[in-house]
């Protein structure tokens, strides 16, 4: 257990104590003191305090605005009323307080659609989640939010075509990674001005490793951390503050201002490498869970999530599916919650025993289930799979038993397996799965049989390198050669930051690896390292 993980145990360990049972919906006593009620603050509790919004001297708004999940005819809305982001609570009371919002077909606000008047809750972390229903289809919008004398700034964001209609085109954005400490977050300042119509958030949106005074990477010159940034995050309030420092990034804020995100978590948001109730250092899982209540409840609070998605203690219902049309359909995984724990200690190994169990699950047998019953339903041309792992074989070496990573579907290869037999019985002919985590930019040809490069392509895997973890990387890496013949399925591999765009259309899917060159030092340019096209119908990538 490392140092920080000793300093606050014991406090987990005293709320632990309190647990009946593995799962837990509310608790009691020294748990309680870290605030993981789950359900809205009651009438009594809402009723007691109401802070004058006009006692607020300093802007609330420092942490910017969002938005994610559009509906044909809904969209969600976040902000969150911090004056002093870096401090416990934000600067603000423990106190409600009324935040005004509008939602306008213009930049201007000359054309108000709708308007109202919602509640930042203290027990919420005075963070907002309005949902805005009775919206057009297929529409832009800009938003904004008033607490007093202050006005956010504006965000814009757009609804999901109508239900049945058939778009002829959408362009996304698939994101993943970025750990404040190793780097600026460049590449937001330049997806911000990108023309996408939705970002997919694939995990690791925060690290729980310490940021120390400089920023670690950054090296600031020009401020000075607080010291409680500097350890690792093991409470509620310490994953609160995390999610301030990253949130005061500008060119963070740029990128939910500009584009509406669907957000789904991989380990960091909570431990590294975690499954299920099963923490990287071996504790008991009653105090994991705590811990992991306290990293799911931090998550909702903080990102542009829909009421289903509200923890209830440690657990959190992240899968979900949107429709853009009969163009796309995406099912977005949650691969940490449920799996089964890594095999062979979560060490490389070539596949065994251990590690094919057919017993052996990465989503869950619930969620495995909701996947392929969707995927029988769909009436979409490209079904997307937003999720977190490298999901095509990746052999880390060229001898004759390779070893694979047993943290990515590698490790899980009877899900795989169930997961790719769905999708045939379903009759998908254009399967495409977004796939974070590992840091680089990768292009992958999914088959039939990944030992046998003959054998039929049955989709393709899309891998975002990360914003900013891993620093600056290289085109290159030391590995590149190795990876590439041992997996000639892999058709890109790039060791940059950066983010990926994949516009679908009628005809074709188009995949553009952009990168920058640098993130320990800010304002690097982005360039397009690659590009790909998948016809659709017939999987398979080509250079485009």
């Amino acid at each position: 257990m490392t140092p920080a993980a000793q300093q606050h145990a014991p406090e987990l360990r005293a709320a632990a104590q309190h647990l009946g049972r593995r799962r837990f919906l509310t608790v009691t006593g020294a748990a309680a003191t870290l605030a993981f009620a789950t359900n809205l603050p009651t009438a009594g509790v809402a009723g007691a305090a109401e802070l004058d919004a006009r006692r607020i001297k300093e802007n609330p708004f420092t942490l910017g605005v969002a938005s994610g999940d559009p509906l044909p005819s809904s969209v969600l809305l976040w902000t969150r009323l911090a004056p002093a982001p870096y401090e416990p609570g934000g600067g603000l009371p423990k106190e409600r307080v009324s935040v005004h919002w509008e939602l306008a077909h213009d930049p201007r606000f000359r054309r108000v659609a709708r308007r109202g008047v919602t509640t930042a809750h203290p027990e919420y972390n005075h963070t907002v989640h309005v949902e805005v229903d009775h919206l057009d289809a297929g529409r832009r919008y800009y938003f904004r939010f008033r607490a007093g004398q202050w006005t956010s700034a504006t965000g814009r964001t757009r609804t999901a075509p109508a239900p049945g209609s058939r778009p002829g085109s959408l362009t996304l954005a698939a994101v993943s990674c970025q750990a404040y400490h190793d780097g600026y977050f460049t590449a937001y300042k330049h997806l911000a001005q990108d023309d996408v119509d939705v970002v997919f958030h694939l995990g690791d949106y925060l690290y729980e490793y310490a940021v120390n005074a400089t920023g670690g990477a950054r090296a600031y010159k020009d401020r000075t951390l607080p010291a409680h940034y500097n350890k690792e995050t093991l409470t509620l309030e310490d994953y609160r503050l995390r999610y301030a420092l990253y949130k005061s990034d500008p060119d963070l804020r740029a990128a939910h201002a500009a584009h509406p995100f669907v957000v789904t978590w991989d380990d960091h948001e909570a431990e590294n490498n975690y499954a299920d109730d099963i923490d990287e250092n071996g504790n008991p899982p009653a105090e994991f869970l705590l811990r992991r209540a306290a990293a799911y409840r931090a998550y909702w609070e903080n990102l542009p999530l829909r009421r289903p998605q509200l923890p209830k203690g440690p657990d959190a219902r992240l899968y979900r599916r949107l429709v853009w049309g009969r163009l796309a359909q995406f099912d977005i995984l949650d691969t940490r919650q449920y799996r089964s724990d890594q095999a062979y200690g979560d060490k490389a190994h070539a596949p065994g025993p251990e590690s094919d169990d057919p017993r052996r699950t990465i989503t869950g047998a619930t969620q495995e289930r909701w996947l392929l019953d969707g995927w029988r339903r769909s009436r979409a041309l490209w079904n997307v799979v937003p999720q977190q792992v490298t999901f095509s074989q990746r052999k880390l070496d060229l001898t004759a038993q390779a070893k694979l990573s047993m943290d990515a579907w590698d490790g899980y290869r009877a899900s795989r397996k169930r997961v790719l037999a769905g999708a045939k019985a379903a009759g998908l002919d254009n399967l495409m799965v977004l796939t974070g985590d590992v840091h680089v930019g990768y292009a992958f040809d999914i088959k039939a049989d990944f030992d046998d490069p003959s054998s039929r392509t049955v989709g393709t895997e899309i891998v975002a390198t990360s914003i900013a973890s891993g620093k600056d990387g290289a085109d290159k890496p030391a590995n590149w050669e190795t990876y590439t013949k041992a997996n000639p399925h892999l058709k890109f591999y790039n060791g940059r930051r950066g983010y990926v765009t994949v516009g679908l259309g009628r005809d074709e899917a188009r995949a553009d690896f952009k990168t920058v060159s640098a993130v320990t030092t800010p304002g690097a340019p982005i360039k397009t390292a690659a590009s790909f096209v998948t016809e659709s119908g017939d999987p398979g990538l080509r250079p485009a």
